[in-house]
């Protein structure tokens, strides 16, 4: 079997899991949406507390990511309605639905554990793939379309905004020399040439970082859904949302604050809460994230 496949692919460890369920405070007939389903990791204890005139709405861009979460919740299809398209769109969800406001939306920004490992997909530097970066596979251009598409100039401000990295203008140089760019190896290499040893793992981070946001235009659409998603939320609804770098993070941080300034919801995290140690050392990628909760008044 190929990797990448379903069967792979079903071991996802959600982070934050009980901290979201303790702020959703789910009611049995309340109606949830999961923005970001992916495998249905945080979906399993939310469709536990549903009772059976409740639901739980899934949306992922990811079409693999919703057939293992299909699959996964098979014995409770009645709970959970799923679409395949970005969670910015719930306006839109909403509608086919024939539902006007929910009690609770939550969004995890990251990648899946699936994800990463799945190679055609070429989300992580540690192993080579095809440079691709897309969260769909039916739409845009691929990580090695922008590195193509882009000058020197484009791709080191990509670099430096979406990467925060200090070597940007050293590496897009670097990128745009090599003969070929349609893999992480080619990708990878580029960097090496050009990039002290040191830290340079972060480096490679940052800069896969970088064309991921770009080439699924993750900022965009975060923006899009922030000043849209307190009109669909039923008074004292949830919205709970798990970031992992600075620039998501600032976007949910100001959106909350303009939200409470204007009387439209109630910050209930004051500052951002962090993963446990435990949690942390059960699963290393929980580290970077950051929840914020806020309840709409």
């Amino acid at each position: 079997m190929k990797e990448g496949s379903i069967q792979d692919l079903a071991n996802h460890i959600p982070v934050m899991s009980n901290e979201i369920l303790s702020y959703l405070n789910i009611e049995s007939d309340g109606v949830y949406i999961d923005g970001t389903i992916g495998p249905g990791g945080h979906a399993t204890p939310i469709i536990n507390n549903l009772g059976k005139h409740g639901k739980l709405i899934g949306i992922d861009r990811d079409e693999e990511a919703l057939k293992i979460c299909r699959k996964n919740f098979s014995n409770s299809s009645a709970l959970l309605s799923l679409h395949h398209s970005s969670y910015n769109k719930l306006d839109t969800i909403l509608s086919k639905e024939g539902v006007s406001r929910v009690n609770g939306v939550i969004l995890d920004l990251g990648l899946s554990s699936n994800q990463l490992k799945a190679k055609q997909r070429g989300f992580s530097y540690r192993s080579d793939g095809d440079l691709d970066m897309r969260f769909d596979f039916s739409s845009g251009e691929k990580a090695s379309d922008i590195i193509k598409n882009n000058n020197i100039d484009k791709l080191t401000k990509i670099f430096q905004i979406y990467g925060e990295e200090r070597f940007s203008y050293r590496i897009a140089r670097s990128i745009k020399e090599m003969k070929e760019m349609k893999s992480v190896n080619h990708l990878r290499e580029a960097i090496r040439r050009c990039t002290p040893p040191k830290n340079r793992d972060r480096i490679f981070a940052r800069i896969f970082q970088a064309l991921r946001i770009v080439v699924n235009k993750e900022l965009e659409i975060l923006q899009d859904f922030l000043l849209k998603f307190a009109d669909f939320l039923s008074p004292n609804g949830t919205i709970a949302i798990i970031s992992y770098h600075s620039l998501e993070d600032r976007l949910v941080k100001h959106q909350y604050k303009h939200l409470s300034n204007i009387s439209s919801l109630k910050i209930l995290t004051k500052k951002p809460l962090r993963p446990t140690e435990i949690e942390i050392t059960t699963n290393k990628r929980s580290k970077s994230a950051k929840l914020r909760v806020a309840r709409k008044i």
